[in-house]
Formats: C-alpha cells, sequence, structure tokens
C-alpha cells in the first residue's frame, strides 16, 4: 500500500448481534465512493494495485476486509455469513462514512456479493464491476458435488458444506495453502493434467495441500505472502468457508439475484487463463445487463486484479470516469 492509503476500523454496532462488530477498512482519496470486495482466500490488501489508482483518478476507494477475514470480526455462526448479512454489512458501512451511493467492485466470492447488492439494496448502488465472477445464480452445492460423482473431498465447494473438518484441516497449512493458492496463470492444460493427476479429477486445491502441485510462479512479494500467512494464521479459514455455507440458502432465500435484470452501468472483465470462473461463464450477462461492458483480460488466471493490475485498471478507470465523474 502506499502512504495516501489509510487503515481504519470502521464500528458498526450490533452486526452480528456483536456490539464491537466492526470491518478493517482501507480508504484513499475524495469523491464518488467505490467500494472492493474481495473473495477466498483473499484480504483487502489484494486490491492494493487498485486503491490508489482509483483515488487518484478522483474517487474515493474504500476496501474492507469482509466479514470473516484479517482484522475484521469474525462471527462464529454459518448463519452469519448469509448473502443478506455480507451485503447488509456494505450497507452499514455506507451509512457510518454517511455514503447515499456507491460503486461496487467484486473479485471471486466479493464479486457474488457485489451483483447481490443492487438486487437486495438498489437504492444504494451506483454500478457494479466484476473481475471474472459474472452475474449468474448461485450455482448448488449439488452441481459442485455431481462433477466428482458425490466424491466430496475431491470437490472444495461440496467439502467446505461438511462443518469443522475443512477448516480443522487448512487450520494446520496455512503457509502451504497460502503459497500454493497465489500463484500466476500457467496454460488451462496444465491445469487440467494436474487435475487429472491422480486418475480421478480432483477439483479441492485445498485438501492433501502436502503433495499437491505448485503450478505458476509466486503472485505476491514475499512481504506480502507473509501478511497473508499472519492473517489466516491468526483468523483461521472457518469465517471464508462459512460463506460456501450458505449457497443453497441464498439462492432460496434471493432466487433474483442473478436472474433480476439490471440497468446501472455494469462492468465485467473475465481472465482467459481462469480455471474455475470461465469466460464462457459470463457469455448470456447482455440478456440481463442492459447497460454492460466487457472485456477478456489475457494472460491472466484467477487473482487477476494482481496478475495484470495496470489491464485490469486500464478498464475500471475509464468505465468509472464515463459513469462516474463529477
Amino acid at each position: 500500500m502506499t502512504s495516501a492509503v489509510t487503515l481504519n476500523n470502521i464500528r458498526l454496532p450490533g452486526r452480528a448481534g456483536d456490539r464491537d462488530f466492526h470491518l478493517s477498512t482501507y480508504q484513499s482519496g475524495a469523491g464518488p465512493a467505490v467500494v472492493f470486495c474481495h473473495g477466498f482466500p483473499d484480504l483487502a490488501r489484494g486490491w492494493q494495485y487498485q486503491l490508489p489508482a482509483v483515488s487518484k483518478a478522483g474517487f474515493h476507494a474504500i476496501a474492507p476486509d469482509m466479514r470473516g477475514y484479517g482484522m475484521s470480526s469474525c462471527p462464529e455462526n454459518v448463519s452469519d455469513y448469509s448473502i443478506s448479512e455480507l451485503t447488509g454489512d456494505l450497507v452499514a458501512m455506507l451509512d457510518s462514512l454517511d455514503i447515499e451511493k456507491a460503486v461496487f467492485v467484486g473479485h471471486d466470492w466479493g464479486g457474488f456479493v457485489a451483483w447481490a447488492m443492487p438486487v437486495l439494496h438498489p437504492e444504494r448502488v451506483a454500478g457494479v464491476a466484476a473481475g471474472c465472477t459474472p452475474y449468474i445464480p448461485f450455482p448448488s452445492v449439488a452441481i459442485h458435488s455431481e462433477v466428482v460423482q458425490g466424491d466430496t473431498e475431491r470437490q472444495y465447494v461440496a467439502w467446505f458444506q461438511q462443518e469443522g473438518i475443512p477448516e480443522t484441516y487448512m487450520d494446520q497449512h496455512v503457509e502451504t495453502i497460502m503459497r500454493n493458492t497465489m500463484r500466476t496463470s500457467v496454460p488451462l492444460k496444465d491445469v487440467y493434467e494436474a487435475a487429472y493427476r491422480s486418475g480421478k479429477l480432483n477439483m479441492n486445491p485445498f485438501w492433501k495441500i502436502e503433495t499437491a502441485p505448485s503450478l505458476g510462479a509466486p503472485l505476491m512479494s514475499e512481504e506480502d505472502t507473509q501478511f497473508y500467512i499472519d492473517a489466516f494464521s491468526r483468523t483461521g479459514f472457518r469465517g471464508g468457508i462459512n460463506w460456501y455455507r450458505n449457497i443453497d440458502q441464498n439462492a432460496a432465500s434471493h432466487p433474483d439475484i442473478g436472474v433480476a435484470p439490471l440497468d446501472i452501468p455494469c462492468l465485467m472483465l473475465m481472465a482467459d487463463l481462469d480455471p474455475a470462473l470461465r469466460p464462457e461463464f459470463a457469455a448470456d450477462m447482455p440478456d440481463r445487463c442492459s447497460n454492460l461492458e466487457m472485456h477478456l483480460i489475457e494472460n491472466a488466471a484467477h487473482w487477476v486484479q494482481q496478475e495484470q493490475a495496470e489491464v485490469f485498471n486500464g478498464y475500471l478507470i475509464p468505465w468509472l470516469e464515463k459513469h462516474f465523474s463529477i
């Protein structure tokens, strides 16, 4: 981060029944608000290349450690991580900062939160941008399980449903998980070969991590990598995993998310080498988003906003300036 970026706890007393509830939040600049929402296993620090650039362009850039992560509050109950609660945190944060509307930028799980905002809280949303995560309905746990014929250990979303099991294992391997997960892109052929190296499809990069192949190069500096290791060593992975345990309930409670038409400005940035959130998943977004701009970023995998930060910003900032500059 640069000196232009500040870090503070935004107190939101009463959220999750906790009078001390707070979101540890980076902020930079002044102007129309742009809120960045990270995913799993990530932190607000993952937006470090966007915050100063967006604030320099005349915006108030805001990036919280989301509920369950980093220095923010980490409630224990699974139900505390529903999409209603996660979006509610962002509304409460805007209230605390006296902000009426914001643009929401999401990645990975943070993308689902960002896309849910105009459906659940349309009066607080000026626009939505996302890296990798398209505007689609929540994919059910059953779909993830069927891909591996019900062998849940080989599919991480299905495995995550077993409360207590994945977090207990992963919390014992924080450093290996972070060093193996936060890596640069490789050809998709290499990813698929690694996924089938046991003879069966393995879509769980967190299980048996000690023998998992390390594809690509380290994504982050050693300083940033250690920051992530320290953060997840302190909190564990339960908070982030609990987001996944609400997938089916989210879909049942809010069936309009990913389906309802959006007429606000939307930006979809896809990564050509993301093996999980493939660009083709966004193919029908124009049917639901009437004011949509889409771009494919090449030579980038899942962590597109870091791996190709200049390209990512090169699309994001002009889009922000076009639609939201004062």
